[in-house]
């Protein structure tokens, strides 16, 4: 069966052929992805390839694609949140799993590699400040998997209902689990555990600064809950809606997270670009 053309309105495609927000053509992205969160970043990759062959930006969504060891690679920033984060992947997929000439989803469909590069709060006293951490699976406080279809296995399902109660929240909230064939390339380099992915920086992360907030138990409540893939171990703000994205569109999915601060104690990294800098080397060596 012939899959349905995608109207103009749904599947932005600009006069040069280029997907609206990515700004980049099918042709101009590999299949081996990193993503940052941080545009600025995007440079602190690129600047290890060997030869960069493109680059793009529009808005805070960057784009350099290049070789490494003969490899080719593709880093792209998404900016921050889990808003973003569904964007990307959209379009991301939309580059290499839609015809841009008849707006139809390919027969055979790509499966992407896609790894993320991001820091991160850690909220277990005992995970020293400055490591790296894969998240085995993350949890989204955001409602972005209210607006999909997805199939829930038991066991998710009962942590979902387990978190809601005990935040008191309004909604349902999501867990995923990353990529385990990625998962292994990383998991003896690097501590490991779950991610919770928080819809804001400050009162969804637990943080008061001026504002009275509605939960400021969340970190002692999630960090001494436990999971079928460990205990949660770190706040940040993309890394669920990257793990539901990934499942829902067929892709491999992964995230690492240099831990800068460290929740428990209230203390924070002397030198945060450093750990990043090892974080963006290891990733390199992994996967070229």
């Amino acid at each position: 069966m012939r899959s349905q053309r995608i109207a103009e309105s749904e599947l932005i495609i600009n006069a040069e052929g280029r997907i609206y927000h990515l700004n980049l053509k099918p042709d101009m992205v590999a299949d081996t992805i990193i993503v940052v969160g941080d545009p600025d970043r995007v440079g602190k990759v690129s600047q290890y390839f060997d030869k960069v062959l493109l680059q793009v930006n529009n808005r805070e969504l960057v784009t350099h694609t290049g070789e490494l060891g003969g490899k080719l690679l593709t880093v792209m920033s998404s900016g921050m949140g889990s808003d973003n984060v569904e964007l990307l992947m959209t379009e991301l997929d939309a580059l290499v799993n839609i015809d841009f000439e008849t707006r139809r989803v390919k027969k055979k469909l790509k499966k992407l590699n896609v790894i993320r590069i991001g820091t991160s709060g850690c909220i277990q006293a005992d995970i020293p400040i400055d490591s790296i951490l894969t998240s085995k699976a993350a949890l989204g406080l955001d409602t972005l998997s209210s607006f999909y279809q997805r199939k829930v296995q038991d066991d998710l399902g009962v942590i979902e209902s387990k978190v809601q109660r005990l935040m008191d929240l309004p909604f349902k909230p999501y867990i995923v689990k990353g990529s385990e064939s990625m998962l292994r390339i990383f998991e003896k380099d690097t501590h490991h555990g779950v991610t919770i992915t928080a819809p804001g920086f400050y009162a969804p992360q637990g943080r008061k600064i001026r504002l009275p907030i509605s939960r400021p138990t969340l970190i002692a409540d999630l960090a001494k809950m436990n999971t079928s893939f460990g205990r949660f171990t770190n706040l940040e703000m993309e890394t669920a809606a990257y793990y539901m994205m990934a499942e829902l569109l067929g892709h491999e999915m992964i995230s690492l997270n240099a831990l800068i601060a460290n929740r428990v104690q209230g203390s924070f990294s002397d030198a945060p670009e450093m750990v990043v800098d090892r974080l963006i080397q290891l990733v390199l060596s992994k996967i070229v």
